[in-house]
């Protein structure tokens, strides 16, 4: 029997070089990247912090990463990301004089010393790391003991579908696996990070058709990179079998493509800081809870 984690297990030089090709234009397609980035920023409003080096984990073309930059101007800010490209475009975001720096790296071995990060912040990068729990591993080591840790990730209703679409035309995996949020919540207690709390929305874009889909996630790099994938190139008519599955999904002249988007916020090996303004935010860790069903 194939267990789960063998079908789904990431290739990350595939996963490399997938966010490579796609750097020059992964911009023009990455709507929900964007959408979900600016919420994630908004939740740390609530946070007075005043951090001397952030950590941008899977920054991409760096736009989030000047946005940082400019909430925390005398920060040390980072961008870091896998693919050597995605920097590349990243210089475009620096302005002379609100520069930050550029480090390619793998969020599962970061290459920064313990505990030397006040804040890190990932938005919509975990959903590329197996096993989650290094992830975490490596942010709890390089995090301050009063750190924060904000970011979000998929649940597994994202993309299902496409899923379902695919499961029509042939046995194969064609989308990632995604981890609940129960076990997301799981993973941040085993690595040893504080306080942690999660919650989800799921948001939903419109396409007219199940190719145009394909094409924006191709277009930001979101191949399908796990090892339960067919090697083989899908052929017209295994294309054309997805495409009439997916009709089923049609609503007042659109194809929905559903994302799971969680959004989780935990603290450092010695827990919270101080609350902003004088006014404390109370993050209990029984805020952790399994999805609810659809």
């Amino acid at each position: 029997m194939v267990e789960a984690h063998e079908v789904f297990g990431l290739d990350r030089a595939r996963l490399r070089a997938s966010f490579e090709r796609a750097s020059a234009g992964y911009e023009s397609a990455a709507a929900l990247q964007a959408r979900v980035a600016v919420e994630l920023l908004e939740r740390l409003a609530a946070f007075n912090f005043q951090p001397r080096v952030v950590l941008d984990l899977g920054a991409g073309t760096g736009r989030v990463t000047r946005e940082l930059k400019r909430r925390y101007p005398r920060a040390l800010v980072i961008a870091l990301d896998l693919a050597p490209g995605m920097l590349r475009e990243a210089r475009r975001h620096q302005p002379l004089w609100r520069r930050f720096a550029r480090v390619c790296g793998d969020a599962l071995r970061l290459p920064l010393a313990d505990a030397s990060v006040d804040l890190v912040f990932s938005s919509l990068m975990l959903q590329w790391c197996e096993p989650l729990d290094t992830a975490f591993a490596e942010v709890r080591r390089v995090l301050a003991p009063q750190g924060f840790f904000g970011f979000s990730t998929l649940g597994p209703d994202t993309l299902n579908e496409l899923r379902h679409a695919w499961s029509q035309a042939d046995g194969y995996n064609h989308v990632n696996g995604f981890v609940d949020m129960h076990d997301v919540g799981d993973a941040l207690v085993r690595a040893g990070l504080a306080e942690p709390v999660l919650d989800v929305e799921r948001l939903v874009l419109n396409y007219p058709d199940a190719l145009a889909l394909m094409h924006d996630l191709k277009a930001i790099g979101a191949r399908n990179a796990t090892a339960g994938r067919s090697r083989a190139l899908a052929g017209r008519a295994r294309l054309a079998r997805v495409q009439q599955a997916y009709e089923a999904f049609r609503r007042e002249g659109q194809l929905p493509a559903t994302y799971e988007v969680i959004y989780g916020a935990a603290w450092g090996s010695a827990g919270r800081g101080r609350p902003a303004s004088g006014a404390e935010t109370v993050i209990a860790p029984g805020s952790i809870r399994r999805r609810s069903p659809p």
